[in-house]
């Protein structure tokens, strides 16, 4: 069984590839709000950075290393913080650009979603009249047509792109359950070496429900699964991320908040910052007898091989 651990490790999705700059003035998409964003979030306690990049001139999503280099630099010279930079940053391209930013800059972590799958957002393109940007509306309106591809293949490649030749470790983001027995089979063909680090991604249209009971049977399911071998976390979409965050504390888990994964800060209020969500579960963490991992202690915790053989 994973250990129930007394140090919480916080992870922070700065800005994500789904929420768009009309959905909230916060989500930052230029290169040094992005950056700001990740050190300020650093520093109110977040141990782990997940990044996307954004074209700085209409926020769209980015997949060029060069936006990823923009800011990478800034973050690494101002926090200790973990790096993890995202290998799902588009729904709509293929998986050897989407592996490109990490192949470039070589970080401590990268993520990787564990299995292809329905992926839709399109019910918000109803809540907004008007668009910052041009390319918004249909982005988001058009999602209930997506089809987010994570194969075999492409985990393997992934795999072997990343983990093999640059050691980076994965946020393996499991979005329903069929995702960690996918793990389990990539593991067993000699994929990925513990300890593991699991993502439970849930309240995605297309994934599994930000249900508490669902949360304690993705844990059960990983532990069956993966033994001591494994560290895990918990993201809930939207209104479920405080509340799953709560949870999986209590269950001796790791969290995960961020503009990526909810736009607010309670409900009907949208948050002022990335910063602000960290620190409300820093507080939640705290309240509840627990300390929060330190990214040094997150490396040691996951077998990272350290900020100093990263390319940026």
């Amino acid at each position: 069984m994973a250990r129930k651990q007394r140090k919480v490790a916080i992870t922070c999705a700065v800005t994500g590839a789904i929420h768009t700059p009309t959905m909230s003035d916060a989500l930052p998409y230029r290169s040094e709000d992005i950056a700001q964003q990740a050190i300020d979030a650093a520093e109110a306690g977040a141990a782990i950075l997940h990044l996307h990049a954004r074209d700085p001139e209409d926020g769209s999503v980015s997949l060029d290393p060069d936006h990823f280099m923009r800011f990478l630099p800034q973050i690494r010279k101002r926090t200790n913080a973990v790096i993890n930079i995202s290998t799902g940053g588009s729904l709509k391209t293929s998986i050897e650009d989407r592996i490109k930013p990490s192949a470039v800059a070589s970080p401590e972590m990268s993520s990787l979603n564990m299995g292809s799958m329905n992926f839709s957002f399109h019910p918000l393109a109803d809540r907004y009249k008007e668009w910052k940007f041009d390319w918004e509306r249909d982005y988001v309106a058009n999602s209930d047509g997506y089809i987010f591809r994570n194969t075999f293949r492409d985990i393997a490649k992934v795999e072997r792109s990343l983990g093999r030749e640059h050691n980076v470790k994965f946020e393996h983001e499991c979005y329903d359950v069929g995702h960690l027995y996918n793990l389990k089979f990539c593991m067993a063909t000699g994929l990925f070496k513990p300890p593991i680090f699991l993502q439970f991604v849930m309240g995605i249209l297309g994934g599994i429900g930000a249900d508490p009971d669902n949360l304690i049977f993705m844990k059960r399911t990983a532990d069956r699964l993966f033994g001591d071998r494994y560290q895990w976390s918990v993201l809930g979409a939207g209104a479920a991320q405080m509340p799953l965050a709560t949870q999986a504390v209590m269950m001796g888990g790791n969290v995960r908040v961020g503009l990526e994964d909810s736009l607010f800060i309670e409900r009907g209020k949208l948050a002022s910052s990335n910063a602000e969500q960290v620190a409300k579960v820093r507080r939640l963490v705290e309240e509840l007898g627990y300390e929060v991992a330190t990214p040094d202690e997150v490396r040691e915790m996951l077998s990272l091989k350290g900020v100093d053989k990263v390319n940026f």
